[in-house]
């Protein structure tokens, strides 16, 4: 079975808006968690746009499922994982002036960085993951840096506005999965997966989890929350022992 991460950043985005406490994403998870989702995914950003130190705090406390903690490799941000222990961190690259993360970390540039990050985080027995880009050489250097699990970027693919560039980038997805199963590695994927787009990608064998967000909270406008999570999973949690 296919899992599913659900990221509550959206919803500690609306709360920041007035700088008030509604809504409130520890309660949101917990919603999530009711209704099915695998794990939370919560980036604490450097500027700390949406989610704060105190929201991390709490789902670490209140959590029952899985906490993955969205992050860069900014020193301040790495210590606090440390001392928080999240049962996992997806370390990911991170500007200032974007809107959401516009594309994978990468890892031949940031290798040595990485690879120190990975090791501190693995003596405090801290699962972790790296964010990349469904390219082979990413992946390779994944692999040399000592990581053991990685989340694909699926944004290219769920950007793409026609069926010819739709199907480029999932062939590309579809390679960097088997690739990465081939050497060793757990695979996640995410990001830009919406209601439409993400039973395809759900179906690649080798994937171990999907992470879902902005589509999640935007659908729980209509249906609620709740149901909202229920139906991704429908989608994303399927038996491909079942499959067509």
């Amino acid at each position: 079975m296919v899992k599913l991460g659900v990221n509550i950043d959206h919803v500690a985005t609306l709360r920041q808006a007035r700088r008030g406490s509604c809504p409130d994403p520890v309660g949101a998870a917990l919603v999530c968690q009711k209704s099915g989702a695998d794990s939370i995914v919560a980036h604490l950003r450097e500027d700390r746009r949406h989610i704060q130190d105190a929201d991390l705090l709490s789902l670490k406390k209140n959590l029952k499922i899985n906490l993955n903690m969205e992050m860069s490799l900014a020193a301040d941000i790495v210590d606090f994982a440390l001392k928080l222990k999240p049962f996992q961190v997806t370390l990911v690259p991170e500007k200032r002036a974007e809107l959401t993360t516009e594309g994978g970390l990468d890892v031949v540039k940031n290798f040595s960085k990485i690879v120190d990050a990975l090791a501190r985080f693995k003596a405090k027995g801290i699962r972790a993951s790296l964010f990349i880009d469904p390219d082979i050489r990413q992946i390779k250097s994944a692999v040399k840096a000592g990581a053991r699990i990685i989340e694909i970027h699926t944004g290219r693919y769920a950007d793409a506005r026609t069926k010819s560039e739709t199907d480029k980038t999932f062939k590309q997805v579809k390679q960097a999965v088997g690739f990465a199963r081939e050497n060793g590695l757990l695979v996640n994927a995410g990001h830009g997966l919406d209601y439409r787009n993400v039973r395809r990608i759900a179906k690649l064998a080798g994937i171990n989890e999907l992470n879902i967000g902005y589509a999640i909270i935007c659908q729980a406008l209509s249906v609620g929350l709740g149901r909202a999570v229920q139906q991704m999973k429908g989608l994303v949690g399927y038996d491909r022992r079942h499959r067509g």
